[in-house]
């Protein structure tokens, strides 16, 4: 893994990287009230008088948060605290009706854990490990919104009260891809485990992103903390842009200080927000209205068993049992919906081929990605919403396998497939595009090809033998694609010999 250096005036500067990431928890309410969680309700409809904080309104933990905070921190091999606590972290901000924010600063619910990363799909040494800090779980704030009125900014407490997760690195990265693959892996994990979605463009997913700089080998420099980045492209910027400010200040004479910044991606630089508080500034201290958490084994073996097989296990038994190649593995392991689609294709062509999956395995994977993946591409869609189905994907396979049509015809039937709906048999009858085996239609193709191209049969005799491929692509063009290549390679090398 090569090293990410910023080049000053006075040599070369390391970077180091910390993310706090928020997640929220999937849940049909919130951390502390039965108000509903969806996204993207009128202002101020899921708001119960306990996220608006009315006299007397008293929190009630919500089970499922706790339960899906406690397979997160499995899924990474984390330190799972049988015991926690919630604490009170006093700010006032308009969004915060309470004037305090419930979160976990002492005792967190989860503890030190490791998420390993690859830069490289092709290279097994690229792997690094970054430490996790600890989970703790808190409630969301409200949303200020400041363009509906030239004058004021009104305030949504939709989210007032919403679950997170608080992912809390170790300052382990030192590169922008560090950072960026971290986020990724750690995006990918959660939806496998189905604790958060991480859609981060609708912000059930961010991240404030600290960076600091140093000479290499030197003590940690002073970090900032650019605030709810929403976009792994975005984290990956903010550390490039961040890290060059901070050296280009220190070697212009001035003081990086502890501050809150925020990133303005129309401008790709980050700008000053407050100076940053420390964990004193907002008085902590064990909230009065909640007991301790505390965890039995039953509760943590159902939580442990409820865990899917998780993206690395996965990938691993997709080289080893599947016989994969490193590079599929990594694309079709790295998003749930992904895999769980190549699981139910690979499921559908074994049935239809009746041969074990591992069989039929590497055609599957190498038509999803190569076929199917750049198509839909095209189109601007995504597997969610594919018009072609796991079980259509296996139909075509299928018309692959037993020669009903050859690899340059599939092409055709996926493009009319995803164009209009129907099924790959159906077009294939409709169209007339079944596969001819017809010997004597191709030897009088092959016979007029060659007779045309009498100087290239001459130079192939003479040892020429890279043109045996333009004999076949001009049979398969006369013929229209709809030639068995087996049966044009066999009489081709006959005609020639």
């Amino acid at each position: 893994m090569s090293e990410y250096r910023i080049q000053g005036a006075t040599g070369e500067w390391e970077v180091v990287i910390g993310l706090e990431v928020h997640a929220q928890i999937t849940t049909n309410a919130k951390l502390f009230s039965g108000a509903a969680t969806a996204f993207g309700a009128e202002p101020n409809t899921q708001v119960s008088l306990v996220d608006a904080a009315m006299p007397g309104m008293l929190p009630v933990p919500n089970r499922e948060c706790i339960r899906q905070a406690v397979r997160t921190g499995m899924a990474i091999n984390a330190q799972i605290n049988k015991w926690s606590r919630f604490d009170r972290k006093n700010y006032f901000y308009a969004d915060l009706p309470q004037g305090y924010q419930i979160s976990q600063l002492y005792h967190p619910i989860v503890g030190e854990g490791a998420i390993d990363i690859q830069l490289d799909d092709k290279n097994p040494d690229s792997v690094k490990t970054i430490g996790i800090e600890r989970i703790h779980v808190e409630q969301d704030a409200g949303k200020l919104m400041h363009d509906q009125h030239p004058t004021m900014s009104y305030v949504d407490l939709n989210r007032s009260g919403v679950a997170l997760m608080e992912i809390v690195s170790r300052p382990d990265m030192r590169s922008p891809a560090e950072a960026g693959a971290y986020l990724s892996k750690l995006r990918t994990i959660l939806r496998f485990v189905g604790s958060c979605d991480g859609n981060m463009d609708q912000g059930s997913m961010r991240a404030d992103v600290n960076v600091s700089v140093r000479k290499p080998g030197d003590e940690f420099g002073t970090r900032t903390e650019t605030k709810n980045v929403n976009s792994v492209r975005f984290v990956m910027a903010v550390v490039e842009q961040e890290a060059k400010r901070q050296v280009a200040l220190i070697e212009d004479g001035g003081t990086v200080v502890q501050e809150t910044r925020l990133y303005d991606p129309d401008r790709n630089e980050t700008r000053s927000m407050r100076s940053k508080e420390d964990a004193h500034d907002y008085r902590y201290f064990p909230d009065p209205d909640l007991l301790p958490l505390e965890l039995d084994d039953a509760f943590l073996e159902e939580c442990r068993a409820s865990l899917p097989e998780l993206p690395d296990a996965k990938r691993t038994r997709y080289e080893i049992a599947l016989g994969l190649s490193a590079y599929n593995a990594g694309v079709l392991t790295a998003d749930v919906e992904t895999a769980r689609w190549f699981e139910a294709l690979l499921a559908e062509t074994a049935a239809k081929a009746k041969k074990p999956e591992a069989e039929v395995a590497k055609q599957a994977a190498n038509w999803l990605i190569s076929e199917l993946f750049g198509a839909l591409n095209k189109l601007g869609k995504g597997l969610d919403n594919s018009p072609v189905s796991p079980a259509a994907g296996a139909e075509l396979l299928a018309l692959i396998a037993d020669g009903t049509i050859s690899g340059s015809i599939a092409k055709q039937v996926l493009e009319k497939m995803l164009e209009t709906g129907d099924g790959a048999a159906a077009i294939v009858e409709r169209e007339g595009l079944k596969q001819t085996s017809d010997t004597g239609a191709i030897e009088a193709a092959i016979d007029g090809i060659l007779a045309a191209n009498a100087d290239k049969v001459e130079q192939y005799k003479g040892g020429k033998e890279a043109l045996f491929g333009f004999f076949v692509g001009q049979t398969m063009k006369a013929m229209q694609g709809k030639a068995n290549p087996g049966v044009v390679n066999e009489l081709l090398k006959k005609k020639l010999s």
